[in-house]
């Protein structure tokens, strides 16, 4: 069997690891295709593969400077820098120090050491910082709008922001996803969990032949697969905790 590449194969691949078709799996539909959201929520959060740096350009309009905001995508979880607005470093300009160093010092920088120019660009981007500042930003990912402290007449109609921010892999795109192990074995264990939620309802009820329902087992079963398989995401596929905002 090859490994899944739609929603549909992931779906169906869970279900058999489960023992479908030789057991009933006695989950609803709807119910599978909860956990399945349920899953992926989790694996956009603390998957190293679940979410990728984007840089996300955005041209200004009108309604944009009214608000003092620009809603974001929805696949955005995570904005944590902008791109300053204007630089003693840029090159828009003829008179910018980068353009004069380079105009000036260009035929010297072959033959000398590099560190002097490199402690002087960290220099003027320091003095930038403390007599300028940075542009302070908010930013929700429930909330979908990023917010930018400062006078938005610096901008005009047309021109661009671009922010450095997270977005989630969106299987239905990058369809290897499907695919990802922790994932199948996270999306079975809710399944699992479901289905034994579903018949613990009716523990010690009798079927033909004797056999009775024994749901809780595999809840408890399944909440245990559960927590080593959130303890392993921590421990093994996250990232180390950084600074970002949403």
């Amino acid at each position: 069997m090859a490994l899944p590449t739609t929603r549909a194969e992931f779906k169906e691949f869970c279900l058999r690891k489960l023992g479908k078709p030789v057991i009933e799996i006695n989950v609803d539909d709807q119910q599978v295709e909860d956990r399945i959201d349920e899953a992926l929520r989790y694996y956009y959060d603390y998957h190293f593969d679940g979410a990728e740096k984007t840089f996300y350009k955005h041209q200004i309009t009108q309604t944009d400077k009214d608000n003092k905001y620009i809603t974001v995508p929805e696949n955005v979880i995570g904005v944590i820098n902008i791109f300053d607005l204007g630089s003693a470093l840029g090159t828009n300009n003829l008179f910018n120090i980068r353009y004069q160093i380079a105009l000036n010092d260009l035929y010297t920088l072959t033959s000398v050491s590099m560190v002097p120019y490199f402690m002087a660009i960290q220099h003027i981007q320091f003095l930038e910082y403390l007599l300028v500042g940075k542009q302070p930003i908010r930013y929700n990912r429930h909330v979908n709008k990023l917010h930018v402290d400062m006078d938005w007449d610096r901008f005009n109609v047309g021109d661009y922001l671009l922010a450095e921010a997270y977005q989630v892999v969106d299987p239905d795109t990058y369809t290897d996803a499907w695919a990802d192990r922790w994932l199948g074995r996270y999306t079975q264990c809710l399944i699992k969990q479901q289905w034994g939620e579903n018949l613990k309802k009716f523990e010690g009820m009798q079927m033909p032949g004797g056999l009775k329902f024994n749901g809780q087992q595999i809840y408890n079963e399944a909440i245990a697969e559960r927590e080593n398989l959130e303890r392993e995401m921590i421990s093994t596929y996250s990232l180390p905790v950084t600074d970002m905002i949403g």
